[in-house]
């Protein structure tokens, strides 16, 4: 079944029949090759099947038919070698001098064997429903499905997990396979070790049979003859596969100081160019991996080890990360470059002591049960782990940023981490390394399981915009990865949550704050956000303001599990910022009418029962308003939330009241009093006789912000004026927010002294220049024009495809 999307317009469907058979774990065998510019190799999948994966909640929605033989031609390929690697890592000395290629071959054609390819075939279907039924009907054979897209599928087979050396050892049916697969799944937490290896020796098993394949532009489809319902699958399945030049889940880049490399950027199609996987959050699975590169990258990964590499043949390393932690395999994410590692100039001995790391081996898993969660080694268990406010971390990034990260985000870290542990309790993932990203990365951060992505842009001017984004990624290791949403659509779980505590972490991490500083700036940073969330509601379709859009149909299935991501591919969608706006002010009005008191203390409760599971609104909402005597919940219901809140456009009722009600906040009078003087500059006829008299304050960057947004409704403001401007507050070296809207005044005023702040910007923050073209666009001015024109030129090879696509179509 192939399906082809309009991507300026339709959902993404998530075609995995998960309702069947899940995965429980991946390993990853892979190569990659900076001259071809693929990854390629082998996934291993082990499977577990029955009863147990009945839906929470069933849809009506029509189903398509399962696939017969005569309507998809399966075919197998010719054998191909699958290599026997060490899955173990020894520490040794890296290099960053010259590139080895440890690859093969020419660059990927993506195009020349039919048989292997992704094909883009049409189809008649022209419903937005896309599901799949692949369960049993009668004699035909079971369809397993995953998500793939961009991949070139190479062989399949079953993996003969009975030749493992030794897997007599914990198997009472060491002569079947499934049943080996089987118990292997279900080993208990505290045999993790053992598990990892036994997985890592079956993935290097020999094959015992080529399974039929077919593949088309959105999944995998695997059978195996005679094998007519998931039980009777194979368990264990190899796939050989390459990505390709053009995948949407990797980018091919060059780093800032020229080297290549290639990362996972929070692509819209997620992992399914990187690897055949099930995409539906609901498949929750371990994985491991091992990445071989020249020996000059640094691999880095999701993984709950620090690895280090083992030097090979040829100039290459093999470098191998693990979790243990079931997790979306849209979390799975991957860096490889010439990263040097930052590291703080003096250690002091407190901070070893409180880093120490804790391995899942030290906990005492008999109480494990206690929590709400599929069994794994759990940190909420480890008495050790609970009380550890600072987890070790490290930081990466291209040599030429080495010493702003050590000067700006180094010393950031520890306050931010123990800021977050201070709020919500154990830290769900036992260390973290933090990554600056190729300057076209497509936002200013992105979180995964051990893994912050952190955009250049966060390391200019003074060290608050960097504060709040690291907060902001932190407080995504409870909020989007360690409790996830079991709808993508509901969003506002993961980025209302980390919006909100963002504020709350910061103001921690600040330990000189006095209590009214803390709430003049919260007040501040809403006033900011106000304004952003009416502007978005202004600028933006109706159906993408709703935080909850499938309303009592949100967390629905198909009968195979599959379903629809709404708006997933829409490019509009990656610059919206609604989820995070008014899912903030919904948990701002929520603490505010319970008292910040009560509201952070269920929101502890709340991590400690529903870390490791996946949560809809009413989860989070139910308990919230259970844990509040009836008498204190002051009207507050489920139902009226969802529908002032979650299911309409706009501005919600309650955030329209509070906001008229509202006193400005000492800060922004401040900031008022500010724009009154300059309205009163740039009014003054050009020569006078006497001196300057307007005494300018110091502005805070969040002020500054303010301050130019509100300069940005002057209809005009002579050069003169923005001159004084720019060098009062040295808006050129302040952070990316406020150069953004200095650079929007520039262009607002055709201020051409000033053009190279512009084309500074749209060179080096790529995560925050995107409208700027617009409005170069919009301006109408020839040489505005020209100046977008050729600065597209210089990065439009380097940018991210999605903000290519979206800035070509304004200017041309």
């Amino acid at each position: 079944m192939d399906i082809k999307l309009d991507p300026s317009r339709d959902d993404l469907p998530l075609m995995a029949n998960t309702s069947h058979i899940l995965v429980k774990h991946y390993v990853l065998d892979l190569d990659v090759d900076f001259e071809s510019q693929i990854i390629e190799g082998t996934i291993v999948l082990f499977f577990e099947s029955g009863n147990k994966f009945k839906k929470q909640s069933s849809s009506t929605e029509e189903t398509y038919p399962s696939e017969s033989n005569e309507a998809c031609k399966f075919r197998t390929a010719e054998p191909c070698h699958i290599p026997v690697t060490n899955t173990r890592t020894v520490s040794s000395k890296m290099g960053y001098n010259d590139f080895v290629i440890c690859g093969k071959g020419e660059k990927d054609t993506s195009g020349k064997d039919g048989n292997h390819d992704n094909q883009e075939q049409a189809s008649g279907i022209s419903s937005s429903k896309y599901c799949c039924d692949t369960g049993n009907h009668g004699s035909e054979d079971f369809l397993l499905v995953l998500d793939c897209c961009d991949l070139s599928v190479l062989k399949v087979e079953e993996v003969d997990v009975a030749a493992v050396p030794g897997i007599e050892k914990f198997t009472r049916s060491p002569k079947l396979r499934n049943q080996i697969v089987r118990e292997l799944v279900a080993l208990p937490a505290d045999r993790w070790r053992e598990q990892l290896d036994y997985y890592a020796r079956c993935s290097q098993a020999p094959g015992c049979g080529e399974l039929l394949f077919d593949i088309d532009t959105w999944s995998l489809q695997i059978r195996k003859t005679g094998a007519q319902t998931a039980t009777d699958f194979p368990h264990a399945i190899r796939i050989r596969y390459t990505t390709k030049p053009q995948g949407r889940s990797v980018t091919w880049t060059s780093d800032q100081s020229g080297r290549p490399c290639v990362y996972t950027m929070g692509s819209p199609i997620n992992n399914r160019a990187l690897f055949p996987c099930q995409e539906p959050p609901v498949a929750m699975s371990t994985w491991q991996a091992t990445v071989r590169a020249a020996a000059s990258f640094v691999v880095l990964m999701s993984g709950e080890n620090s690895a280090k590499p083992t030097q090979l043949r040829e100039g290459c390393s093999s470098w191998h990360y693990y979790v243990t932690m079931p997790m979306p395999a849209s979390t799975f994410t991957i860096a490889v470059g010439s990263w040097t590692e930052t590291k703080p100039e003096i250690c002091s001995s407190n901070d070893l002591a409180t880093e120490r790391s804790f391995s899942p081996f030290e906990a005492d898993f008999r109480y494990v049960g206690v929590c709400g969660h599929m069994e794994y080694p759990c940190r909420f268990q480890n008495a050790s782990a609970t009380t550890q406010e600072i987890i070790p971390h490290r930081v990466f990034a291209p040599v030429c940023l080495k010493g702003a990260c050590q000067e700006t985000l180094l010393p950031l870290i520890p306050p931010c981490l123990s800021a977050a542990h201070s709020v919500l309790g154990t830290h769900p993932f036992s260390r973290l390394d933090v990554l600056i990203v190729p300057a076209n990365f497509p936002s200013l951060g992105m979180a995964s399981p051990h893994l912050v992505f952190l955009s250049q842009s966060t390391l200019t001017g003074m060290s608050q915009l960097c504060g709040t984004r690291l907060c902001h990624e932190i407080a995504h290791a409870w909020f989007g990865l360690a409790i996830g949403a079991r709808d993508w659509t509901e969003e506002w779980l993961s980025e209302g949550f980390a919006t909100h505590l963002e504020d709350v972490f910061w103001a921690k991490a600040q330990q000189q704050l006095a209590p009214d500083e803390t709430q003049e700036q919260q007040e501040l940073r809403a006033c900011l956000r106000w304004r952003r969330l009416q502007d978005e509601v202004r600028n933006s379709p109706e159906d993408m303001q709703v935080l909850r859009p499938n309303k009592e149909k949100t967390g629905h299935v198909s009968d195979s599990g599959s379903s629809v991501i709404k708006h997933g591919l829409n490019p509009e969608k990656v610059f919206m910022q609604v989820h995070y706006l008014k899912g903030y002010f919904l948990l701002r009005f929520l603490a505010k009418r319970l008292g910040d008191d009560t509201y952070f203390s269920f929101l502890r409760k709340f991590v400690h029962t529903f870390h490791g599971q996946l949560i809809l609104s009413q989860d989070f909402l139910q308990m919230l308003l259970e844990s509040i005597p009836e008498e204190r919940r002051l009207e507050l219901s489920v139902e009226n939330i969802f529908r002032d809140w979650l299911e309409t456009s706009g501005i919600p009722q309650p955030l329209q009241r509070e906001r008229l009600a509202g006193a400005e906040c000492g800060l922004a009078r401040q900031v008022s009093a500010e724009v009154a003087k300059w309205v009163r500059v740039n009014r003054r006829p050009r020569k006078r006789k006497r001196k300057e008299t307007e005494v300018l304050e110091k502005l805070l960057p969040d002020q500054l912000v303010l301050l130019l947004e509100h300069l940005l409704e002057q209809k005009t403001m002579n050069p003169r004026t923005l001159q004084r401007l720019e060098r009062t507050y040295h808006l050129s070296e302040q952070d990316a927010e406020v150069r953004h809207r200095w650079c929007e005044l520039v262009v607002k005023h055709k201020y051409t002294k000033a053009y190279r702040n512009v084309e500074r910007f749209l060179q080096e923050d790529q995560a925050m220049g995107i409208y700027l073209y617009g409005e170069l666009m919009v301006s109408e001015d020839a040489r505005q024009q020209q100046l977008a024109r050729r600065c597209f030129e210089l990065s439009r090879e380097q940018m991210d495809r999605p903000s290519a696509e979206v800035v070509a179509e304004m200017l041309f």
